[in-house]
């Protein structure tokens, strides 16, 4: 179900709205909306995904019953790394 909907927007953004329409990229501003909230809902979507992601690993690295790394091995690792490329 449709459902319609009053907005204020700054007179830059009605002019690019303006601008789509008359240039014929889009039929009517209210397509203008609908894409750019598509758009908004998909990138909203994959960012809730992207911190999901990130969540888990945070979580399976802190559940990680290895024993952690010392600041010393570590920059021993990196020195080594640094070493092989030169």
């Amino acid at each position: 179900m449709n459902e319609k909907l009053s907005i204020t927007l700054p007179s830059e953004m009605v002019a690019a709205i303006k601008s789509r329409v008359d240039a014929g990229a889009y039929a009517s501003t209210s397509e203008v909306l609908r894409a750019a909230m598509r758009v908004w809902l998909r990138e909203e979507a994959e960012y809730e995904e992207r911190i999901a992601a990130i969540r888990s690993r945070v979580k399976a690295s802190l559940d990680d019953p290895r024993p952690d790394i010392s600041l010393e091995d570590m920059d021993e690792w990196i020195d080594s790394l640094a070493a092989e490329k030169q």
